[in-house]
């Protein structure tokens, strides 16, 4: 979804589009701009709650503020039902690229599950192949307009399904074909990583990474299984990780204490891919409060965590990597500086070869350079 008016840092006159991001979680089926969703399911025979764009998208933003991830994963009944064709997935695959290099996004790894893209007959392998083609069409595209961006797939498993150890051998089939690591996704709660125990022991015997949806509507036990069953490497979310740290304040003077969990997480670097509009919306972070104050990103972030900040559904959300930049700056009084933090975060959490990661930390810091420079030539 890109945004006709620049999105600023607050404060400032600083174009946040501008800026090198790294977006480490960004689902395919919740990034739909609404015109294609209108378009697709007329070519598929979908019934749309309406068939004008702009209230199509304000029945997805309404829809997903419900405070529970079951009601929003509810809206994807929408987005998958028309993403079930070859061409369909090669469009909103090629749009998905264009948009995030629309944001200023230089690395992107998208993540979905092929196989909620089967009703109209595509293999698996057909599925996977499709979303490439797109991803690639979409790089190409943007590069000839000037945006420089790389991606990757993310094969997804659902994990109240029992594909589990199938998607794996699908992830680990395509891994020199676009795809750079393994997630499972769906309802948390009563459905921990170990039902997927097969496939998780196939990915570490394939050395192929995984990230893994934990801590957003569940609690500690989630993480651990997360690390534990799934060996992650990255916790999609993982916010709630902050009912592991204890908070006790003597004068003006607050005092952190991490459980052994959080001081696992912490002291090996594992990434918190937070989405703060997401977590909002699905009442990740009740417990703490409705607001964007209330987050423990922030938390995380000044006791050393390996925060990063991502959109997890475009379209849901109607948001953009720089918005969720900008509402957590607006929040919590960050710079130019926490934002390039941010980035290198997720540069170093990346799916990609180490000398690769250097290369995006150097691009990164360069972009962030230069726009510093021009905020102090002003």
């Amino acid at each position: 979804m890109t945004t006709a008016t620049p999105t600023l840092l607050p404060g400032t006159d600083v174009e946040l589009e501008q800026l090198p991001k790294v977006s480490l979680h960004d689902h395919l089926d919740g990034g739909l701009r609404p015109q294609t969703i209108v378009e697709l399911a007329a070519e598929a025979g979908v019934e749309l709650p309406s068939s004008d764009a702009r209230e199509l998208a304000a029945w997805f933003a309404a829809k997903s503020d419900s405070g529970s991830l079951v009601e929003y994963l509810q809206t994807f009944d929408i987005t998958t039902a028309v993403m079930q064709s070859r061409e369909a997935l090669e469009r909103v695959a090629r749009e998905c690229v264009l948009d995030l290099a629309a944001d200023g996004v230089v690395w992107g790894e998208i993540r979905w599950a092929p196989e909620q893209h089967q009703a109209r007959g595509l293999s698996l392998d057909e599925t996977v192949e499709a979303v490439q083609a797109g991803l690639d069409a979409g790089v190409e595209e943007a590069r000839s307009g000037g945006r420089s961006i790389r991606v990757g797939q993310l094969v997804t498993a659902m994990r109240h399904a029992d594909r589990g150890l199938e998607i794996a051998e699908l992830a680990v089939r395509h891994r020199d074909r676009g795809v750079v690591g393994f997630d499972i996704a769906g309802a948390e709660a009563g459905f921990p990583p170990s039902r997927l125990r097969d496939a998780f022991d196939h990915l570490a015997a394939s050395f192929l990474p995984a990230t893994v949806h934990a801590g957003e509507a569940d609690g500690l036990d989630s993480i651990r299984g997360a690390l534990i069953d799934g060996r992650a490497l990255r916790l999609g979310h993982g916010v709630r990780l902050a009912e592991d740290i204890e908070i006790t304040t003597e004068g003006e003077t607050s005092y952190a204490r991490l459980g052994a969990l959080a001081e696992w997480v912490k002291d090996r670097g594992i990434a918190l891919e937070t989405s703060p509009s997401s977590n909002l919306q699905t009442g990740a972070i009740a417990q703490w409060g409705d607001e964007m104050v209330d987050h423990p990103l922030d938390l995380f972030y000044q006791l050393g965590f390996r925060v990063t900040v991502n959109t997890d559904n475009r379209l849901m959300s109607a948001t953009t990597l720089s918005r969720e930049l900008a509402l957590v700056s607006e929040a919590f009084g960050y710079d130019l500086d926490d934002l390039l933090a941010f980035q290198l975060n997720a540069a170093e959490a990346a799916f990609l070869p180490v000398e690769d990661r250097l290369v995006l930390a150097e691009t990164i810091v360069d972009g962030f350079e230069a726009v510093m420079a021009g905020d102090r030539g002003r």
